[in-house]
């Protein structure tokens, strides 16, 4: 049996498997990140596998050990079999190529009868290094059985320097140097952001073309500097200020999370965000102001408006308090006209 032939879940997406730098273009990183760089040219970095030690018992973090407590706590009863099931096979595979011995994963007896991928075998775990760069790293599983091992490992988290995919890299709150590439994978991650983009972009210029009102009200309730808009800024200011915060360019640096919020504001109506940039801004020009209570007051009446920026919208919609609505509309409206 080779390795081209092991029919587990885990290894269907081996086929084209590589270690490549990770870096954020729009995070610093000593001007690194302008040239697609995670270390200075020519820098390595190496790391030893994960091992855990309590009571003196080490404890490696394979992803081959059957008995981690990752496995163990698996609540899905049938996945944990598969997992265990997966494992066997890929020990037994390794217990062939690299030691001659012959084993049958469905052996009651199976782990009494490994002699080189025990989990307790320091001589084996504590030899397995990662070394890696700027350059891309070629795995291949199929023939390499150490190749294989790294990756179940990466998989396990058992090489801080290295995350497990992009989307988990990109997720990350301490950046990697290096993540597993997976080429389907991978491509599918950087797909969906990008469609995701895509639709927003698209959602901003057919408010370009249409809806200029839209589209200041919609700058207005994400951008925190609100009050600088008017309604004489042109509306290529407000493009460029939307497009760069949908690219990620500007005071947030997640693309995805800026494409859903531009996307989950920009679905809204006219009148609510017309309302919620009026709230906002009448903050600012000392309209309306917090109190010690926790509650938000109308300056000019006193009266109380709600406790947070929903409360007050909803407040100012119903019918009943449309003096207080007509009050801070209009001495928002004289701001927003100068």
């Amino acid at each position: 049996m080779s390795f081209t032939r092991v029919e587990v879940p885990g290894l269907k997406g081996y086929k084209k498997v590589s270690i490549r730098p990770y870096f954020d273009p729009n995070s610093e990183n000593m001007g690194l990140e302008k040239y697609g760089f995670s270390l200075h040219d020519g820098v390595y970095h190496t790391e030893q596998l994960a091992c855990l030690e309590k009571n003196g018992i080490k404890r490696y973090v394979t992803g081959l050990n059957e008995f981690a407590p990752e496995v163990k706590g698996m609540k899905d009863e049938e996945a944990r079999d598969a997992k265990i099931k997966e494992i066997r096979i890929v020990v037994a595979e390794l217990e062939k190529t690299l030691a001659a011995n012959i084993i049958d994963p469905e052996d009651p007896e199976f782990w009494n009868k490994v002699k080189l991928c025990r989990p307790d075998n320091d001589d084996l775990w504590s030899e397995i290094e990662l070394k890696a760069g700027n350059d891309i790293l070629f795995m291949d599983p199929a023939t390499d059985p150490y190749d294989l091992i790294k990756i179940y490992a990466i998989d396990a988290g058992g090489f801080s320097m290295i995350a497990k995919s992009l989307h988990d890299a990109q997720k990350m709150d301490k950046p990697p140097k290096f993540y597993l590439d997976r080429h389907e994978e991978t491509v599918t991650t950087k797909n969906t952001l990008r469609k995701l983009r895509n639709k927003a972009l698209s959602e901003l210029q057919t408010m370009y073309d249409k809806d200029s009102n839209k589209l200041l009200y919609v700058t207005k309730v994400i951008d925190p500097g609100s009050p600088q808009y008017k309604k004489s800024t042109s509306n290529d200011t407000l493009y460029e200020v939307m497009d760069n915060y949908i690219n990620a360019l500007s005071f947030e640096r997640d693309g995805k999370r800026a494409a859903e919020t531009f996307l989950d504001v920009a679905k809204q109506n006219v009148g609510d965000l017309k309302l919620r940039a009026m709230v906002k801004d009448a903050t600012y020009y000392k309209v309306i102001s917090p109190k010690a209570d926790g509650y938000i007051y109308h300056i000019a009446t006193s009266t109380m408006l709600g406790k947070n920026v929903a409360d007050v919208v909803e407040h100012l919609k119903n019918p009943l308090n449309e003096d207080a609505l007509v009050s801070i509309q209009d001495a928002v409206e004289i701001e927003w006209n100068k």
